[in-house]
């Protein structure tokens, strides 16, 4: 794991709530390693997001922003609802 994904798991998983830590920190600690140089940019801009968007997000409580569709965040939605099943 290159210096940039250690950064983006440390932030991942110190969110600053714990709901956001075990979804968004538990779906980085999976695919921080492998994620291409491509999505780096969109795993820090996706961390920039507060933690009550992203849950509200995931959660379905308000609508996915029409800029994250077909981004990183597609796969961390996926991750949320098997962690659900």
């Amino acid at each position: 794991m290159n210096d940039r994904q250690k950064r983006i798991l440390y932030r991942a998983t110190h969110r600053g709530t714990k709901e956001a830590d075990f979804v968004v920190g538990g779906f980085f600690r999976e695919h921080a390693a492998g994620l291409p140089a491509e999505k780096l940019d969109e795993a820090d801009a996706l961390l920039d997001v507060p933690d009550l968007d992203l849950m509200d997000w995931l959660m379905g409580r308000l609508p996915v922003p029409a800029e994250w569709n077909g981004t990183l965040f597609d796969d961390l939605l996926a991750h949320y609802r098997a962690l659900k099943k």
